[in-house]
């Protein structure tokens, strides 16, 4: 073999080799486990009741995915209540299953959670650029938070559908308000689905398809289904 030949395979080898590693290489976009820390804001029984943009038993569902998953995956997760005694109520059961050690919640009575000194603190300890902020309402305590942690030097996500507002104008005026602001607009499912990424990760594996079995409606019966039929 000329030298000449010889130095145009080892040249192709390494481009081919380099395409391989950068066709694996996933988007710095997506939330990985280890990437970003999760902000459950108000998810509590008053202000459920006049929530408008979606129903109350999809709501319950997906902030179960929400919080399931962060616990599957093993999220810094920071759990907010607002005037929890006084006003607002316990938070969903959906919440306190996944995270039933309510003295690590912060309750607060400032509307957006980043003003208040503890919840800030809090969020701040985490130290993660990402943070992903679902809750109620959309258009009052999620803006404050999201628009004031975008503005703190922060990547924010929302999950939309974890999210409940008074009426479906204020929830859609609220997320284009963010989505303008730079926030990146996400739901329930593509969250947990997002941080699984392989179906070949096993050590998540039966702890995700188990969650939406449980709350992840027709896909979580085609999961059951798939999972039975297959036995035969």
């Amino acid at each position: 073999m000329n030298l000449h030949l010889k130095f145009r395979l080892v040249a192709m080898s390494s481009i081919l080799f380099s395409a391989s590693l950068f066709a694996q290489k996933p988007s710095v976009d997506l939330l990985t486990p280890t990437n970003h820390a999760l902000v459950m804001i108000d998810h509590e029984s008053q202000m459920a009741f006049p929530v408008a943009n979606i129903a109350i038993e999809s709501l319950r569902n997906n902030v179960a995915l929400i919080a399931g998953g962060s616990r599957i995956f093993k999220i810094p997760t920071l759990v907010t209540t607002v005037a929890e005694r006084s006003f607002s109520g316990p938070v969903f059961p959906e919440v306190s299953e996944f995270f039933p050690d309510k003295s690590k919640y912060i309750d607060r009575t400032t509307m957006n959670a980043w003003e208040d000194a503890n919840a800030y603190k809090a969020i701040k300890a985490f130290s993660k650029k990402k943070l992903v902020m679902t809750g109620l309402w959309t258009s009052v305590c999620i803006v404050g938070p999201v628009l004031s942690a975008i503005a703190d030097g922060h990547e924010v996500y929302v999950i939309t559908d974890g999210c409940g507002d008074v009426s479906k104008e204020g929830h859609n005026m609220a997320v284009e308000r963010m989505i303008k602001a730079g926030a990146t607009m996400i739901t329930a499912t593509q969250y947990v689905l997002e941080l699984q990424r392989d179906w070949a990760r096993s050590e998540t594996y039966a702890a995700v398809t188990g969650l939406f079995k449980k709350y992840g409606g027709s896909y979580g019966i085609g999961i059951q289904y798939a999972s039975e039929m297959l036995k035969h």
